[in-house]
């Protein structure tokens, strides 16, 4: 680390203040021991840390490895548009430092609890309102340092946007929950925040029209009404929200939306997270939904059969996930073609050998 990296860090404040490098070391020493034994005796390992999202996939058997005590931010360049921090780090650690520099993540990631953590957004990859026009985890990812099934710390991608080329094997963490390896470090893409946001209400049955030419960051239609948020500049908002009429709504909406409090998702139906084109047609299936992502993503709460679901979802050109409210042994995930399984499976094999993280979180298979 550069010594400005130092100076640039305390500016931070002392909740930002990472511990120091002895006990960073000293825990990523435990860890490689951890997964060295566990390596040897074919032991498997649940990764853990925050456990906000530890509803989301199927169930993990094995002994708890918990990394919550590696955290702290490891460098943060604001103008460099960079934050790089241990994968214990709370989330909300991380943007309170990038809101004292009107910075934020540009993807808006779910939080679900206050222990929500950079690894646990990274493992999950789950992206908020935003995604569809600020990015998602992925896309944001430029580098990570990882330990593997063999005990071995890598360096996968970079620190800065132009480091990173070709094909970018960072990448491939995000979304794999923790199945092939542990997150140590994590450097992640950060936005400058938006002059001014506000957010607007419409009727679903009298929907504003040319909407790709508005500067929209946020939309979600619920019980007959359309919810949009636009980020901008003073003056573009204002003339976006003069062109589109509507209602004033509480920005509320949108927290409330990301981290599901909002009534819709307190239900003890299964929850479904559907992908879809943005222009595929309605579900037109039984039960309680709510549109995302200009209707790219959507929420089915039902109780129909997951085939029934799936097929319908196929048809349209899209997958399903079981997102809440599912027994352990449930197919969460949307099934791999076989080629596609074989795929992962190679992946699993080269980065986790003998299959001790979280075994059987994503398929059964990995």
């Amino acid at each position: 680390m550069r010594a400005d990296q130092h100076v640039k860090m305390e500016r931070l404040g002392p909740q930002a203040e990472p511990p120091t490098v002895m006990s960073v070391d000293a825990m990523q020493k435990e860890l490689i021991d951890r997964v060295r034994q566990a390596s040897a005796s074919r032991t498997a390992l649940c990764i853990t840390s925050g456990g906000s999202k530890a509803f989301y996939g199927r169930a993990c058997a094995g002994e708890p490895l918990d990394i919550s005590g590696h955290r702290g931010i490891v460098a943060y360049e604001p103008t460099e548009l960079v934050i790089t921090a241990h994968a214990g780090t709370p989330l909300a650690e991380i943007e309170a430092a990038l809101a004292a520099n009107n910075q934020m993540l540009p993807f808006e990631p779910p939080h679900f609890s206050e222990q929500a953590t950079l690894g646990g957004m990274v493992a999950t990859g789950l992206s908020g309102p935003r995604r569809p026009w600020g990015g998602s985890v992925r896309d944001a990812v430029l580098g990570v340092k990882l330990l593997n099934g063999r005990g071995e710390v890598l360096r996968l991608g970079g620190q800065v946007m132009k480091n990173v080329a070709g094909y970018d094997v960072s990448r491939l963490m995000v979304g794999a929950l923790g199945t092939l390896g542990v997150l140590l470090e994590v450097s992640v893409k950060v936005l400058p925040r938006p002059a001014c946001e506000r957010t607007l209400v419409f009727d679903s049955s009298a929907k504003p029209q040319r909407l790709s030419e508005m500067p929209i960051s946020a939309s979600l239609e619920l019980d007959g009404r359309l919810y949009l948020r636009l980020s901008a500049s003073s003056r573009c908002v204002e003339m976006a929200a003069d062109s589109l009429g509507g209602e004033a709504a509480e920005s509320a909406i949108w927290a409330a939306a990301r981290d599901q409090t909002l009534p819709f998702f307190q239900t003890d139906l299964p929850l479904w997270r559907i992908s879809l084109p943005p222009a595929a047609p309605a579900l037109n299936l039984p039960g309680n939904a709510l549109i995302e992502w200009a209707g790219a993503q959507r929420w089915l709460a039902s109780d129909l059969p997951a085939q029934t679901i799936r097929q319908r979802v196929g048809a349209l050109g899209g997958h399903a996930t079981l997102f809440r409210n599912h027994t352990a042994t449930d197919s969460v995930f949307q099934p791999l073609a076989p080629a596609m399984l074989a795929l992962q499976q190679r992946i699993k094999q080269a980065l986790d050998p003998h299959a001790v993280f979280n075994p059987g979180r994503l398929y059964p298979e990995l």
